[in-house]
């Protein structure tokens, strides 16, 4: 979602680009710094033969993969398949992590020696994991990753040209979620509707409004920015111009329902299970609990509009992919390259999907006839004409986050609607200390 230990000695620091990439398809040891400083010269498509070769006997090898709580026992059966697969180039041994997608970055970025050879991530954090070293070249048959995944996910994992991870998902955006049996067609078309039939029927709306992925949707609805600065570091944010402080007020106000709830995801999930939440703003990942607790009754469409100055404005969203990485620091990179392109391959996009629901990069599984028909995936394609990619700087998240919060609770603090949207693009803009 949003924002998805053993330790590894470095890479062989080696004197030509093509003996580099053999020797990380095999693992060695030696200084990051030149580990780093060779894969930023690699030639991918001279490359990736070669350390194809290199890595076809394996020996003895240890990798550790990391991914969201919800798929540690699909990645243990994609891990076991591997194993399975691969028994005659030695000895694996898989071990299987919990991490969010939407923290990774901040997790590898504190001890990139001592994170997962592999892990997956929100395709936002790609380029601060490559300035920092975190993330290997993908040296092993690029092309082929390239040709496989929709044209949008390939660029989501590309950084000058160079490819740096596989594409997973093309699902990391948010949408409605609703039981029929409660809530028509219709009625879902607007907040106002929606929050109105709820409380009628005594029942919730929910959303992570103290959320800064989802409190975005208001103000990018009114046509107000938070994208990424020039410089690829920091935010550009204006939500403090016209008309953010009327946005703030229409979100104090609706979170004021009877029917509205914020809450986190598990939350979410408690409502729906336990008959209190009629509708919800999540993603794919929660397609699952909705579709096995609603049955016949479930449904799913763009977001809804809300009322801004007497006016109906459509919701807008944040969209994105999530990917895989590789470690460079890992003692085996070419073993972890092979292992996440397994885990990313068209067999496995289409496990992810029937499992979990998670919307395929891969350009087969994407067309299949049941990922076309699935409600989640054609509600994420109806909001797609109103979503916008991820791509803003660090600062962003916690200041939009804490203004969330606020409107959340409707304690403002005595503080003005402009006040609020005011001190919020403060720290949002802030620089991003270096």
């Amino acid at each position: 979602m949003k924002k998805w230990n053993s330790r590894h000695n470095a890479l062989a620091a080696v004197s030509t680009v093509t003996a580099a990439a053999m020797l990380t398809a095999c693992g060695g040891a030696a200084s990051s710094s030149a580990a780093s400083s060779a894969a930023s010269q690699a030639d991918s498509a001279a490359s990736s033969g070669e350390a194809s070769s290199a890595a076809e006997s394996w020996g003895d090898v240890k990798l550790t993969m990391w991914g969201a709580e919800e798929d540690q026992t699909m990645l243990r059966e994609m891990a076991d398949a591997f194993i399975a697969e691969n028994t005659d180039k030695g000895n694996i041994t898989i071990e299987i992590g919990v991490q969010s997608e939407s923290s990774a970055k901040d997790t590898v970025l504190a001890d990139p020696e001592a994170a997962a050879d592999v892990f997956a991530f929100a395709d936002d954090q790609l380029n601060e994991l490559v300035a920092a070293g975190a993330l290997q070249e993908i040296l092993l048959n690029p092309e082929d990753v390239k040709s496989r995944n929709l044209t949008g996910s390939v660029e989501a994992a590309t950084m000058d040209g160079k490819l740096y991870a596989y594409p997973m998902t093309a699902d990391n955006g948010y949408f409605l979620y609703y039981d029929k049996s409660v809530l028509s067609e219709d009625d879902v078309k607007s907040m106002d509707t929606l929050l109105a039939k709820a409380d009628a029927s005594g029942k919730k709306f929910m959303m992570s409004l103290n959320d800064a992925w989802y409190v975005y949707s208001f103000y990018a609805g009114a046509g107000l920015k938070a994208t990424l600065a020039d410089d690829g570091v920091n935010t550009v944010c204006n939500w403090n111009e016209a008309p953010g402080a009327d946005v703030t007020q229409a979100i104090l106000d609706m979170s004021a329902q009877p029917a509205f709830k914020s809450g986190a995801d598990a939350d979410i999930v408690s409502g729906i299970k336990d008959g209190s939440c009629c509708a919800a703003i999540s993603g794919t990942w929660n397609a699952n609990t909705a579709q096995d607790t609603w049955g016949d009754n479930y449904a799913a469409t763009k977001l809804p509009t809300y009322t801004l100055n007497g006016e109906q404005v459509q919701m807008a969203s944040f969209s994105g992919y999530k990917l895989v990485g590789v470690n460079p620091h890992s003692a085996n990179v070419g073993v972890a390259m092979m292992l996440a392109d397994y885990i990313t391959n068209e067999d496995n996009q289409a496990k992810r999907f029937n499992d979990r629901q998670l919307g395929p990069s891969n350009i087969a599984a994407n067309e299949s006839e049941a990922v076309q028909s699935a409600p989640a995936i054609a509600a994420l394609a109806a909001q797609s004409d109103y979503a916008t990619l991820q791509r803003v700087g660090a600062n962003y998240w916690s200041s939009a986050e804490s203004l969330g919060e606020i409107l959340a609770s409707g304690d403002t603090q005595g503080k003005t609607t402009q006040q609020l949207v005011d001190d919020a693009v403060a720290g949002i803009t802030a620089p991003v200390t270096q």
